[in-house]
This record gives structure tokens, C-alpha cells and sequence, in this order.
């Protein structure tokens, strides 16, 4: 039997939104606050609306804007924000061994366009084959909310008192926290390479020896080489299939 992604389609969509929605009430949350970041580094709304759309990823995004920041090239930008949003690309690996072989080709970008973790999450623990209509509903929800609070945080960064645009950007930080303590909390080779990280990172900057290469370089490099050594002297341990 051929299959048919016309079937239900409706439902499907609506399906996919109504499990987006609260997804998109905390993308929203997020995105403020890159937004914010986004202000200070000279970014527009519409700037940041497009950014959020074609990126929707809190760490992809945040490299893109850092490197703005910082003066880097395109190259280094393009470079540093495929490293950070690598993971992804595990991601769409996952969800193409869901995906039913008659699955237009179409389909199949557009689910590994959308892919981010909490969307990945749920069309994983969808029974069955993935149904991109579903993806798409879901998708259309949370890229509402992520685009809107970018562009609210942007908007809000130009008209709010400068004290409490400094007090809002701290939720940044409070959010990188929240994303890398409970890993660090599990696993202290996690908590004690990201002790090294800031380490280096510091030494990187202030050592003169580093002083021709540029800040967005530096950091590609950094992730780079610590990923690396990190993967190769302690390799993530396998699991077994229990099937």
C-alpha cells in the first residue's frame, strides 16, 4: 500500500499544533532573550525574525549574534553556527528511520528543516510513521513563538531603561545554565570540561601568542579541539538494543 500523507490532513496539522503551542509559549520565553542580546549587538527585528526562522535553535542562534558582536566574517559565522547546531544533524538521521519509504523527497527536507529538540521529542513518540503534515503543524506553531519573542526582545531592547535591558540579559545566562548544569550534575567529565573550556577560552584571549587570530576563530577552534579530545579519550559508552 502507497503511502498517503493527504489522509487526515486536517487532523494531522491541527494535532501537530496543539502539541507545538506549549513548546511555542516557551520558545517565546527563550527567544526574548536573544532578542534582547540581539539588540545589543545592533540586530533589527526583521533581522532578527529571519535569523529566528531559518535558525530556530537558542544555541545557534546566540553564536550567530556573538559573532556579530564580535566583527566576525560570514565564514566564521557560518562555520561556528554549524558546529554549535551539528547535533541536528543526529536528529534528522533519527527521524529519517520513521519516515515511510514513500515519503516524497519534498517532505523529507522539509522535516529536517524544522528539527529542534523539543520538535524532535514529539514526532519521535508519534506511533507509526512520521507524518510531515503533523511535523508542519507543529513546527508552524513553535517558529511563531520563537520569532515573536526574538522580535519582541529586539523591540523591548530599544525602548526599555538601560538598567532593565541589563537586568533582562542575565536571563541569557540563566537559561546557558539551566541547559548545561543538570548534564554537569550527571556527569562530572561534562562539569570539569566546562571548567576547561572557560580556562582556555580565557588563556585564548589575553595570550598574546593568540593575538592575530581572531575571536570568532578562536572559538571555532576551542570547540573544536576540546569536542574532539574529549570524544576520543572518553568515548560516550555504548548501549545495548534490547530488542
Amino acid at each position: 500500500m502507497n503511502f498517503n500523507i493527504e489522509n487526515n490532513t486536517k487532523k494531522a496539522f491541527l494535532s501537530g499544533a496543539v502539541d507545538g503551542f506549549p513548546i511555542g509559549l516557551g520558545y517565546f520565553a527563550v527567544s526574548f532573550s536573544l532578542g534582547i542580546f540581539a539588540k545589543q549587538v545592533g540586530c533589527g527585528a526583521i533581522a532578527g525574525i529571519i535569523n529566528s526562522f531559518l535558525n530556530h535553535a537558542s544555541a545557534g542562534e546566540y553564536a550567530v549574534y556573538s559573532m556579530i558582536g564580535i566583527g566576525a566574517s560570514y565564514i566564521e559565522m557560518a562555520v561556528m553556527t554549524l558546529i554549535v547546531n551539528a547535533r541536528y544533524l543526529l536528529m534528522s538521521t533519527a527521524l529519517s528511520q520513521r519516515i515511510h519509504p514513500d515519503t516524497p523527497m519534498i517532505h523529507r527536507i522539509g522535516i529536517g528543516f524544522h528539527v529542534t529538540d523539543e520538535l524532535f521529542a514529539i514526532s519521535l513518540n508519534r506511533p507509526g510513521y512520521i507524518n510531515p503534515i503533523y511535523c508542519y503543524g507543529a513546527f508552524l506553531v513553535a517558529v511563531i513563538g520563537w520569532c515573536a519573542g526574538t522580535a519582541t526582545g529586539i523591540i523591548a531592547g530599544g525602548i526599555l531603561p538601560g538598567r532593565l535591558v541589563s537586568a533582562l540579559s542575565v536571563a541569557l545566562y540563566g537559561m546557558f545554565l539551566a541547559c548545561i548544569m543538570p548534564e554537569a550534575r550527571r556527569h562530572k567529565l561534562v562539569g570539569i570540561l566546562i571548567i576547561i573550556s572557560f580556562i582556555l577560552s580565557y588563556i585564548a584571549n589575553e595570550a598574546a601568542i593568540f593575538a592575530k587570530i581572531s575571536s570568532g576563530t578562536k572559538t571555532i577552534i576551542l570547540t573544536v579541539v576540546i569536542a574532539s579530545v574529549a570524544a576520543i579519550i572518553f568515548p560516550h559508552p555504548e548501549v545495548e538494543d534490547d530488542d
